[in-house]
Formats: structure tokens, C-alpha cells, sequence
């Protein structure tokens, strides 16, 4: 463990800050993301800029690093003739790169409690076409099920403080992470990337944060990857729904296009916007996709007051 508190302790009392998008910080340090592996490529090749990345959301003020983790597959490595142990390695490798930006914050005066949360992202990741923000993959529970669970398995044996089951589309991806964390050890949350009022696939948020609501090793439901226009609405939502802690970490407002793999748009996210998150439920608040550690330090300021 990173931090003596654990993070389900540190959420009753109070708000957590998360990171930014590991993406958009390794992009900004000079490294290429047009693999199909996206920034897991790097656990490979360049471990020191993942650990270097973490490092920066955790100077700025982030108080939790997810994991390169999220395109980190068995079948994706495959498909670079990675075989299993070494693809088994590489996604432990994710968590103690994590600890490790831990460690050299340590070093650099970081007092306050750290935790790592290991990222696993949706099926539609490892597909590498954008279908994470569509679902209904054509594939059953048990078969998605049987997809997650191997990865989740090293993950946790890795240690992490929590399991970050992030960006999912639809409440069958959902029903089966939530199977697939069964025994584990380890605790988790479970983030949903929405539309609306609905998940990317089209069912009622209500339904889907419903899943989480009696499930033991869920420690907080929410959603990523999103419009920060979509956020309050569902914290609320799932503040409601399930009685848990909140998390809320959404993308800068600037949409994705899969086909041309680039960011279209302007951002439309402002830090004074987490006020009204917390004060809906919200106790692990971040930024995905486009949002860097200038605004991780912003968002740490002003829920510090």
C-alpha cells in the first residue's frame, strides 16, 4: 500500500484528488501515441516517461495516479507477438511504475497520502477503434467476463490500493467487471463514460449505477471520459442511486474522432466546476483525456478552498 489510509477511509472523510490523462502527458513530453497499444506501448518501451508522467500529476497536486493499464491486454500485446508472461509482466509493471512516482514524490517533499489505482479499461480499448464509446460488442456477460478476469487477476496481485474500472459503455460490461472483481482483494470503482442522461450505449444511468449499488468491492461509481456538461447531472444521479462516493473525472469537452484518431473542438472544462461535483457527491474528482497537471493543480486548489 502507498498510503497507511486507505482510500476508502480517506473518502468518508473528505475529497480526493485524481490525475489527468496519462495520454496527454506523455503526448506532451515528446512521445508518439498512434500505436494501436496507445500510451501501454510505452510500459514496454519507455517504463521511465510513464513513471515520469505520474510524477507530474503527483507534484501538481494529485493525491491518486491510474495506471498505463488501460490498453494493457493480453490480446493486445498479442497482436505484437508480446506472448503471456511477458504481456503478464508488463501489466503488473503498470502498478509499480506507479509506485515507484510514489517513491520520487516522496523524495521531492510530497507528504500528504498517495494511493495507485490500476486502470482497466473496456473491452472496446484493446478493439482500438473507439468502440468503448459505443458498447454492445455482440459479445455476452460470461464472455466479457472471461476478457477481464485474467488482466484483473495480475493487476491486483500486483497491489494495487484500488482497481479502476473505467470508461465503460454499457451495463453489460459493467455486470461483468463487476463478476470479474469478485475475490480479488482488492478494492474498486466503477466509472461509466456517458451521454446524457444514458450510458454511451444508450441505457438509463440509473439502471446502470444501479449495478454498483449492493456490490462490496465497489468504493465509489461515477463516470469518465465524458463532457464535463454531463457530470453533474449523474453524480447526482449516482449519489442517489447507490449511496456511495462519487467519481468524476471527465475529458476537457474536446471530442474524439476515432476514424482520424485526433481531439476536435475547445475545451470546455473549468476548474470551478468540482464545487458543484462535491457538493452533489463527488469525492474522487480528476480529469481524463486532455487535462493536464495545470489543471490538476487548479482543481486541487479550489477544493482546498
Amino acid at each position: 500500500m502507498t498510503s497507511t489510509v486507505s482510500l476508502a477511509e480517506a473518502l468518508t472523510a473528505g475529497t480526493v484528488v485524481l490525475d489527468g490523462g496519462m495520454s496527454n502527458q506523455l503526448e506532451s513530453a515528446g512521445h508518439d501515441l498512434s500505436d494501436a497499444l496507445w500510451s501501454a506501448r510505452l510500459l514496454a518501451e519507455r517504463p521511465e516517461a510513464v513513471t515520469e508522467a505520474h510524477l507530474a500529476y503527483f507534484e501538481a497536486g494529485a493525491d491518486v495516479a491510474i495506471t498505463a493499464s488501460y490498453q494493457a491486454t493480453f490480446e493486445g500485446f498479442a497482436g505484437r507477438g508480446i506472448d503471456r508472461a511477458e504481456a503478464a509482466r508488463l501489466i503488473g509493471l503498470s502498478v509499480e511504475l506507479a509506485r515507484r512516482a510514489v517513491r520520487q514524490a516522496r523524495d521531492k517533499g510530497v507528504t500528504r497520502p498517495l494511493w495507485v489505482a490500476a486502470s482497466a479499461g473496456p473491452y472496446g480499448a484493446m478493439l482500438a477503434d473507439g468502440s468503448e464509446y459505443r458498447g454492445r460488442y455482440g459479445l455476452s456477460v460470461g464472455e466479457l467476463e472471461r476478457f477481464h478476469r485474467p488482466r484483473l487477476e495480475v493487476l491486483a496481485a500486483a497491489r494495487p490500493d484500488v482497481l479502476a474500472l473505467e470508461t465503460v459503455p454499457d451495463t453489460d460490461e459493467a455486470a461483468a467487471l463487476l463478476r470479474a472483481v469478485r475475490g480479488l482483494g482488492v478494492p474498486a470503482w466503477l466509472s461509466y463514460t456517458v451521454d446524457g442522461p444514458r450510458t454511451r450505449a444508450g441505457q438509463p444511468l440509473e439502471e446502470a449505477f444501479a449495478l454498483a449499488a449492493d456490490a462490496d468491492e465497489i468504493v465509489a461509481v461515477g463516470v469518465n471520459c465524458c463532457a464535463p456538461e454531463d457530470v453533474d447531472a449523474a453524480v447526482a444521479t449516482a449519489a442517489r442511486v447507490t449511496g456511495k462516493p462519487v467519481v468524476v473525472y471527465p475529458n476537457s469537452g474536446e471530442a474524439w474522432d476515432a476514424e482520424a484518431r485526433a481531439w476536435n473542438g475547445r475545451s470546455t472544462f473549468t476548474p470551478t466546476q468540482v464545487l458543484g461535483w462535491r457538493r452533489a457527491g463527488a469525492r474522487l474528482i480528476g480529469g481524463c483525456c486532455r487535462v493536464g497537471p495545470d489543471a490538476i493543480t487548479s482543481i486541487a486548489r479550489t477544493l482546498a478552498g
